[in-house]
């Protein structure tokens, strides 16, 4: 008799994306002839930079060439990338790393949630509330949840960011082992000053707490004064694993290519106290379970590095931007309220009118201007009396939604 991981079966039946993708098709059943623009799944539409697309064209006809013919690549991935992302991302900002401390992979979702499988399963989960559905999805199947009731899961700590507190969460009042943070946030597209992440920080390195840093939006900071990588606090990489991706960053989200770093110095510890090196685990991991990213794709991340191709990436960075500032406007002169979002991050976190639950008003936005978003509570909690929009569609669609919008509420 073949046993399943009856973790698996405390998960709600529908993924959040999963169902608004159902409540729109019924919607379209009904409605055949209306035009729909989603604003509510963050998938980009700018094609790849013009420098990535000949780069993967060079490493397709090397591909087809016997004498450059590549099979197996390292599991940890190709040192041409690793030294160009060491370089680019975290030297030019004065953060030292080592080649064996970054690993490429198809993309931060899939290693935060396989981070999971070299933690034990009685860590005390800290969440920021709302937050991804991946990072508290992930830890349900590893079985360190707990069981749900209203919305919440017994074994998780909720830390909420809300309004109140500028969507920063403070500090728990309770013990945790693992903590998830991701700046610039999804979904409140809320940014994190350096003076706010250092406290959480010196937190971990008083409590032993490791951080599992998401910051695959770090390239729509704007402003400077924001860090872009939780390495720049003094000490973090004794307590902080970083996910980086980009699907965001350079169009990557059909294409899989991220990269996670496990410093060294970074240690988890047995039962009975004695530390390890996650670095060692995490390795382990990939060459056991993961064969590596492509080198197709690989030499396409890496000219996203080059002078032409960095200068594509702030191009396709700056529409989406562009983007969120028009949707901002918008939203505002249809009287709704962006309570973060927009400045430093390509989603906008919207407050919905007095008293209207975060489905309704998906539901009222959809028949009312033929309009998608993310229904906040999807992301927690705290979510309730939200919706998420982002920026990244079509500057076309943009800003006729922001009209379809202006003309249903007014």
């Amino acid at each position: 008799m073949a046993l399943i991981n009856e973790q698996f079966l405390k998960l709600p039946g529908n993924y959040l994306f999963s169902d608004i993708a159902r409540r729109v098709q019924v919607y379209k059943r009904t409605h055949p002839k209306a035009e729909v623009i989603s604003l509510g799944i963050g998938d980009v539409t700018r094609p790849l930079p013009q420098a990535v697309r000949d780069a993967m064209h060079g490493a397709v006809n090397e591909m087809g060439d016997v004498r450059t013919f590549r099979g197996y690549g390292p599991e940890q991935g190709y040192p041409f990338l690793i030294d160009a992302i060491i370089r680019h991302d975290y030297a030019a900002r004065g953060v030292t790393l080592e080649p064996g401390e970054v690993f490429v992979s198809d993309g931060a979702k899939s290693d935060s949630g396989n981070i999971g499988d070299i933690l034990g399963r009685d860590n005390c989960v800290g969440v920021t509330d709302p937050i991804y559905p991946v990072y508290i999805d992930s830890n349900v199947m590893g079985g360190r949840a707990g069981e749900l009731a209203e919305g919440r899961w017994s074994s998780v700590v909720y830390i909420p960011c809300t309004e109140a507190n500028g969507f920063i969460p403070d500090l728990p009042d309770r013990r945790i082992d693992l903590l998830y943070l991701c700046y610039p946030n999804n979904p409140t597209g809320a940014s994190i000053t350096r003076e706010a992440l250092k406290k959480w920080v010196d937190y971990a390195l008083a409590n032993q707490v490791l951080i599992l840093y998401d910051a695959a939006y770090e390239a729509y900071i704007q402003d400077p004064e924001l860090p872009h990588s939780i390495y720049e606090i003094k000490d973090a990489k004794k307590v902080a694993v970083e996910f980086r991706s980009f699907s965001k960053t350079a169009g990557f989200t059909g294409v899989r290519c991220g990269y996670t770093v496990v410093p060294k110095e970074l240690k988890g510890y047995t039962a009975g106290g004695e530390a390890v090196p996650l670095n060692q685990l995490w390795s382990r991991r990939q060459c056991t379970k993961f064969n590596g990213t492509s080198y197709i794709t690989q030499r396409g991340a890496e000219a996203v590095y080059s002078p032409e191709g960095a200068a594509q990436v702030r191009e396709v960075i700056g529409y989406y931007m562009e983007n969120a500032r028009i949707m901002r406007e918008g939203l505002s002169g249809a009287g709704l309220t962006v309570a973060s979002g927009g400045e430093n991050a390509p989603y906008l976190w919207i407050k919905t009118p007095e008293g209207v639950a975060s489905w309704t008003f998906f539901d009222r936005m959809l028949h009312g201007a033929r309009v998608v978003g993310t229904p906040g509570v999807g992301f927690g909690p705290s979510g309730e009396g939200y919706i998420r929009l982002t920026s990244f569609g079509t500057r076309e669609h943009c800003t006729e939604a922001m009209e379809r919008i202006y003309k249903w509420l007014k």
